[in-house]
């Protein structure tokens, strides 16, 4: 017991030895709720650069496919211009038929993220999966402070 009461005659109170844990409980549930509700807000505001990649690159094939999605949003099949709505039928000309050939595709650093999705969502129309994107090939730590692959 933390405190008695104890009849020893006297006003003076006996100091007890005991360690009073309570208050040091309530002090680290309180810091436990509040670092769980900061932990996730604390993430949020992450800047993600992706062009960029360090990955050891694949080997590519004899003949490989680029789609390029341009600044201006305009595509490009090898180095063709293309047409949205003919993406299909020059793709199928291109491949010979083949839905299993791998698409590369690229797109300029400054084109959004629903753009570039809508592209990913006409090959996939077009019945092409396969689809890699292309990338700044950089070595580790070869990054400068601005996000730019050093060359």
């Amino acid at each position: 017991m933390a405190g008695g009461i104890r009849d020893h005659g006297g006003d003076d109170l006996v100091e007890t030895h005991e360690i009073n844990v309570t208050p040091f409980i309530d002090v680290m549930l309180v810091l436990l709720i509040i670092f769980m509700v900061a932990a996730p807000l604390a993430t949020v505001d992450v800047k993600v650069d992706l062009p960029a990649s360090t990955a050891k690159p694949a080997p590519r094939p004899d003949k490989p496919v680029y789609l390029t999605l341009n600044r201006d949003l305009s595509l490009s099949l090898g180095n063709d211009p293309i047409d949205r709505d003919r993406l299909a039928t020059a793709l199928e000309a291109v491949t010979q038929g083949n839905r299993d050939a791998r698409i590369f595709l690229r797109a300029d650093k400054a084109v959004g993220y629903g753009d570039f999705m809508s592209v990913m969502n006409l090959l996939r129309d077009a019945g092409y999966v396969k689809i890699a994107l292309v990338g700044l090939e950089t070595q580790p730590g070869a990054e400068s402070e601005s996000g730019q692959a050093t060359p």
